[in-house]
């Protein structure tokens, strides 16, 4: 079992005891098992992007210190394609109890969170995504188009 795995089997089952705990408890808790669980998750993404960042970072002072140019990019398919399984695989989850907390408001805020979070993964690893999305300047806006 990697380590991944072990974080995932962790994760789901930290999901799994605040769900039985809010079965137990009653609905009068579940906002504070929500925030717990929250808090969690929000745990482990900081400390993934911490050692990810510290990676980076090491990797780019080693590159400068070899003399080269600019650091290679390190997001290979396989982060990526890991990144959108993990965000799917959270979303369900997720998606249960932001339903189940605030119903349609708390899912779209949920969804809306994760799409952030996806898109911002997706221009970090592509720098030029985004470049035609910029605001037209005025003298673009005076021209007549045919």
């Amino acid at each position: 079992m990697t380590g991944m795995d072990a974080r995932d089997t962790e994760l789901k089952k930290e999901l799994n005891a605040s769900l039985q705990a809010r079965r137990e408890l009653g609905e009068e808790y579940e906002s504070a098992l929500v925030d717990s669980f929250m808090e969690k998750v929000d745990q482990r993404i900081d400390g993934a992007v911490e050692r990810r960042m510290r990676r980076q970072l090491a990797e780019q002072q080693m590159t400068v210190a070899r003399g080269a140019r600019s650091p290679r990019p390190t997001d290979s398919f396989g982060e990526r394609f890991g990144f959108g399984i993990v965000s799917l695989v959270l979303a369900v989850p997720l998606s249960a109890i932001g339903a189940g907390t605030a119903h349609l408001p708390g899912l779209l805020v949920t969804w809306i969170g994760i799409v952030g979070v996806n898109v911002v993964q997706a221009a970090r690893t592509n720098p030029g995504l985004f470049r035609g999305w910029r605001r037209r300047s005025a003298k673009d806006e005076d021209r007549w188009e045919d």
